[in-house]
């Protein structure tokens, strides 16, 4: 106890810290739940995974989705952004099943991509293959590279 009062143990002021760092996650719980409502992956805005790539033509956009149809997709492709949207059909079980864990989600899903440089919507094209949407979004010709001599 003496030595805490004398040279201000640690043990003291790292357990303060701690509480205040446990209040502010409190009240960023809290934030959270007002602006995301309950937290579920299709209101945060996850679903589907996406990757990006790109080479010096053309974007690569590459998304899970499992289960999706390919012909309930829509696809938008614009200037320098990018959109795809759906709804994801999980069966539902019997009335009597109970949840140990329910991870996977039904209902509508978006995504907007935005790109640094402009694309050619005119040659945007799509296939799906088991579950994987892929898309190749070609750059305009003013946003590819251009190789440049030295005289």
């Amino acid at each position: 106890m003496m030595i805490r009062r004398m040279f201000d143990f640690p043990d003291v002021s790292l357990r303060r810290q701690m509480e205040d760092f446990d209040r502010l996650r409190r009240q960023l719980d809290v934030l959270n739940g007002r602006f995301m409502g309950s937290g579920d992956l299709q209101r945060t805005g996850v679903f589907p995974l996406i990757n990006l790539s790109e080479n010096k033509d053309a974007y690569f956009v590459r998304a899970e989705l499992p289960g999706v149809k390919a012909n309930e997709l829509d696809i938008q492709a614009t200037g320098n952004s990018m959109s795809i949207s759906g709804e994801r059909h999980i069966p539902e079980e019997n009335g009597s099943a109970k949840y140990h864990r329910r991870e996977r989600e039904a209902g509508k899903f978006s995504r907007m991509i935005s790109l640094s440089n402009e694309i050619d919507p005119e040659h945007v094209e799509a296939k799906m293959e088991n579950g994987i949407l892929t898309i190749t979004l070609p750059k305009a010709e003013k946003a590819k590279p251009r190789q440049v001599t030295v005289k």
